[in-house]
């Protein structure tokens, strides 16, 4: 039986309800940007991954089929039967995972810089990343990460976000955090994406090294019903550093999608 984790989680606003899944040493503060236009229009659920924020820490070693077991729990708690899910990165894999085994809980997607369709090449990348925090600290490493995530004219304009993300991580679980980054490093979605038949906005950044274009062009294409944007100049970060210009693409979409049902 797979376990539960009764993870923290914030209510905020008003309209259809859209659960928010938050990335790798992350927690539901990263929407921070994005939740002012958000809540204007949706009943916002952000939550904490197990292990992150104020959510408790798991027993031990868990895998994607954990963390979507902890969402289900969230909705369950929250009451909401049917709803809409939007995650960034790792959290853009628990949404689509989600949507496979509750698909009647699924009114809509939102996969924000996430991969799927990895070319070996692109796998022995990030899985090097992760051996490398492994051998050598995730300190250590994480310096190396900054310019993959910012824009060098974001670091220079708000180098307090990017010492505040970099302080955040540090301060999670180093086992939890590595445990949360194999997952990301080791699931390939492009086997079960087509079955996801909930309508899916695909959003990334243009320069984002990891979850680039090439790779979201294929997740769009995979997926039945699905709308590709891709975000001029930005790399991973793109809740931290535009969270204003994500929120209003989903909105966009979601209202979209609200206006056919």
């Amino acid at each position: 039986m797979t376990d539960v984790i009764d993870c923290a989680f914030s209510i905020e606003g008003d309209g259809p309800p859209l659960f928010l899944i938050h990335g790798i040493g992350a927690a539901r503060n990263t929407w921070a940007k994005a939740m002012p236009l958000l809540t204007q229009h949706f009943t916002v659920v952000s939550y904490d991954l197990r292990g992150h924020g104020a959510s408790p820490l798991p027993d031990g070693p868990f895998g994607l089929e954990e963390l979507v077991a902890d969402l289900e729990w969230v909705r369950e708690r929250t009451g909401y039967e049917v709803a809409h899910f939007a995650g960034h990165s790792l959290g853009g894999m628990v949404g689509p995972a989600y949507a496979l085994k509750y698909p009647e809980r699924v009114r809509s997607l939102g996969l924000l810089s996430t991969a799927a369709f990895r070319t070996e090449d692109d796998s022995s990348k990030v899985r090097g990343v992760v051996e490398a925090m492994e051998e050598h600290g995730i300190p250590d490493i994480l310096k190396t990460l900054t310019a993959r995530w910012f824009t060098d004219e974001f670091i220079s304009a708000h180098p307090e976000v990017v010492s505040n993300r970099l302080k955040q991580v540090v301060a999670t679980n180093p086992d939890v955090f590595l445990n949360v980054f194999r997952i990301y490093a080791e699931t390939e979605m492009s086997p079960w994406l087509h079955p996801v038949t909930a309508p899916s906005l695909v959003l990334t950044g243009e320069n984002d090294g990891g979850c680039n274009p090439r790779l979201n062009r294929q997740i769009a294409q995979a997926l039945p019903r699905s709308e590709l944007v891709i975000l001029p100049n930005l790399k991973h970060s793109i809740l931290l550093e535009a969270g204003d210009q994500v929120a209003k693409e989903l909105v966009k979409f979601i209202t979209s999608v609200e206006t056919q049902i």
